[in-house]
Parts: structure tokens; C-alpha cells; sequence
């Protein structure tokens, strides 16, 4: 019987299947190399709707560039080091340079992190910005949403005259897409703002999410939308997306306009990242790919959205995500104290926040399907949430219907099921 070794946290966990009975569903870029320090620099000479950086840059002005935090792969090591080589050789001083990390309301990046993100030699040479979206004196407003709604985004954005955006393209279960505008809102907005821009993803008056709003969708999209019209604002300089492979690897760069060169990227991203299935089935296991995918259940919660594009109604997901800081919010679990998914959502109608719509989500999966939780989070909260908690993949086996057909999903963040009708 075959085996396969599938990602939790940073280690792995052996899964043996019948082939009869279980398909694997992998993205079309599995074979790709990651790229040498030459190939991304060649993606930086020929960059997609803008002129080169070095016909952007000038000498002596100051430059900022935004990377991801720790919840994200995004290959920015290998990036930022060549993209500062790059500006540093194009007459800018080390001191006219800073990195500033588009946290969100995610909690702020550590030292040991920064190291990990930027390498010892860059973060030791340049300096880096912390953002805190709860800071008044580090925000300021740079216009409206079409609603009314200030914009509020860190000062820097404002105070460096070129801002270059770094960041990974992946799916996104109600924005379409990671990257890109993101890195400005959420990334760097201020928590008012990246409310006003989130709520966009429900319907107040059905209860439910949004038309055009959702997985690998960006036209008529109203989170995008948004989001990108906060970019526009900006205006940044030069954007880097990239793609990562399961060890967080750069194997595709997309350098060029911070706007067209991600919306082209997605669309490569869908075209490579989305698997048909002829039809769905009773049984979805899916990996979040390991760390930092499956960091806490906020991030965690996108594999689960994709494994419920492969399940039938009423099916089984076994989710395998460690956990390893919980939830992701202190104040996460508060939001399972609702009956059941309309009562969470009419508590959003009234009092909304960005991560009570996570919580909503996930628990419009736990009602419709039967989820087993293997992680390290309290088995007392993850019945609270309405999942199964699970200890070892012997105690899912001993669960399932050993007649039942499904699928697994290696990396289930970065692979999109599709039915075929």
C-alpha cells in the first residue's frame, strides 16, 4: 500500500491509502526548480507593465520595501537580499533604505524572525519598521473608501518617496488572491480600515458571503476591489511576487507594476494551482502544507476551505494543521459561543470584526461536513468550534468508512479543486 508523508508543522506525517480509493491532487508546478539568484534577478530586468527599477530609482532617494510577516512563505530571504544588492548598486546608501513588514493586525515579527525573513546580513544592515495598526501616531489618512470610510495606512508609505512591494501569490478564500495590494491593506492599513475593507466579504441582508467574492476571484470582487483601491492611493513604485514551493522556495518571479504584474501572476497562479475533479467525495484529507501555513487555525482555516471544494455535503475532512500559537487570536474562540452560523453572522451584523468572519467561515464547514482536527489545540476547543479532535492518523483511519472513496490534498492551501460539470 503506498505511503505518503504529508506536512504538519515542521515535521511530517506518514499517511498510507488504498490508490483504488484515494486520488492525490497536486498543483502542476511540482517539478519546478527554485530559481537561482541569476533567474530572479532576470525577472527584475524584465519586468511586466513598468520600467526597469533602475530607470525608477534615483540616487539618494530613500527607498521603502514591504515584506510579509512570519505567517507567510514567500521566499522573501533569497528576494530582499538581491533586491537591496540591486538598489545599493544603483547609488542609494544603506541608510536611505528601510523594510517594513505588513503585519495587519497579525501579531508583530519577532527578531529571530526578521533574521529568517531577511537573512543576518540584511537585517543587520537595514532598518526595519514595525507596523501596528492599533497605533494612532504611526497611521495617517490618505483619502476615502467609495463609502466614506477613511483610509488609514502607515506613515511610511507616505514619508518614503519609493515603495516596492514583496510578497507570494497563493489563494485567498475571500479576497481571490495573497499579495499584491495586500501588502498595503491589510498589510499596513490601520485596523478600522482593514475592517471596512473585510465586512465587504459578507452579505448583511442574506447572511451569507458575497457575490463574486471568493477563491481565485478577483473581477467583480469587493474585497479586491477595495483593497486595490487603497493601492491606488499609494501608488507604489516596483512590485516582486513570487511563488513558493513547499519549502518556501522561490520557483516563479513576477517583478513589474504592483498592479498588473500581480493580477497577471494570479492568473498564471489559478492556471497552474487549480486540479479538476470529475466529481466531489466522502472523504478529504488535507495537509496545510506545514509551517508556516499551519502556524495557528486563522491561517490554518484556508486548507480547510479548499478541502470543502473536494467533499460532499455531509462528508468528512480530516485537516491536519499543528497550531503551534493556537488560534492566531486570544479572543478567537469567543465567537463559538453562538447556536449555530446565522446566529454568529447576525452578531457580525451587529458588532463586526475581521476575525469573527473567519470564525464564521470555519464554522459553516463544521456544521456542513464532519471535521476531524489533528493539532496541538486543546481537545475541549476544538469540540467548542464543532470539530472532531483527532490525536494520530490510526485514530482518523478507525473513523472513516473503509468502503468510502476521497481525495488528499499534500499542500491544501495552494491547490484549488474544480468539478469538471
Amino acid at each position: 500500500m503506498p505511503q505518503i508523508e504529508l506536512a504538519y508543522g515542521s515535521g511530517s506525517v506518514a499517511f498510507a491509502f488504498d490508490e483504488d480509493r484515494y486520488q492525490v491532487l497536486r498543483s502542476d508546478d511540482r517539478q519546478d526548480k527554485p530559481l537561482t539568484d541569476v533567474q530572479i534577478g532576470e525577472a527584475m530586468d524584465l519586468p511586466f507593465e513598468s520600467a526597469p527599477l533602475e530607470e525608477i530609482l534615483s540616487a539618494g532617494e530613500p527607498v521603502l520595501i514591504v515584506v510579509s510577516d512570519a505567517t507567510r512563505a514567500t521566499g522573501s530571504a533569497q528576494i530582499v537580499n538581491l533586491l537591496v544588492r540591486r538598489i545599493i548598486q544603483n547609488g542609494i546608501e544603506p541608510q536611505n533604505i528601510a523594510i517594513i513588514f505588513s503585519t495587519g493586525i497579525h501579531r508583530a515579527v519577532s527578531s529571530d524572525e526578521k533574521r529568517d525573513l531577511l537573512t543576518p546580513f540584511i537585517f543587520q544592515r537595514i532598518k526595519t519598521i514595525d507596523h501596528d495598526a492599533h497605533d494612532p501616531s504611526k497611521l495617517v489618512v490618505v483619502g476615502e473608501t467609495r463609502y466614506g470610510t477613511p483610509v488609514e495606512v502607515n506613515r511610511a508609505l507616505q514619508e518614503f518617496p519609493q515603495v516596492i512591494l514583496t510578497g507570494a501569490i497563493g489563494f485567498h478564500y475571500f479576497a481571490g488572491f495573497t499579495g499584491g495590494r495586500k501588502s498595503i491593506c491589510p498589510g499596513l492599513a490601520s485596523a478600522q480600515t482593514i475592517k471596512a475593507t473585510h465586512m465587504l466579504a459578507l452579505d448583511f441582508e442574506t447572511g451569507g458571503r458575497r457575490a463574486g467574492v471568493g477563491t481565485g476571484l478577483l473581477d467583480g470582487n469587493a474585497v479586491h476591489e477595495a483593497c486595490e483601491s487603497i493601492g491606488e492611493m499609494i501608488n507604489p513604485s516596483f512590485g516582486i511576487n513570487s511563488v513558493v514551493d513547499e519549502l518556501g522556495r522561490p520557483v516563479r518571479v513576477l517583478a513589474g507594476h504592483w498592479r498588473g504584474a500581480h493580477r497577471a501572476a494570479c492568473q498564471e497562479y489559478l492556471a497552474t494551482h487549480s486540479v479538476s475533479i470529475e466529481n466531489k467525495r466522502e472523504v478529504v484529507v488535507a495537509s496545510c502544507g506545514g509551517f508556516p501555513y499551519d502556524i495557528n487555525l486563522i491561517q490554518a482555516h484556508k486548507a480547510l476551505d479548499m478541502a470543502a471544494q473536494a467533499c460532499n455535503e455531509g462528508g468528512t475532512i480530516v485537516l491536519l494543521a499543528e497550531c503551534r500559537e493556537g488560534f492566531g487570536r486570544n479572543d478567537f474562540l469567543k465567537w463559538f459561543d453562538e447556536e449555530n452560523s446565522s446566529c454568529l453572522a447576525g452578531r457580525l451584523r451587529r458588532a463586526y470584526e475581521v476575525n469573527g468572519q473567519t470564525a464564521w467561515a470555519l464554522l459553516t464547514k463544521a456544521e456542513r461536513y464532519r471535521v476531524l482536527l489533528l493539532s496541538t489545540l486543546p481537545d475541549q476547543d476544538v469540540k467548542q468550534m464543532r470539530m472532531t479532535p483527532v490525536h494520530s492518523l490510526d485514530e482518523v483511519l478507525a473513523q472513516l468508512d473503509p468502503a468510502a472513496h476521497g481525495y488528499i490534498l499534500p499542500r491544501g492551501a495552494a491547490c484549488l479543486p474544480v468539478n469538471a460539470d
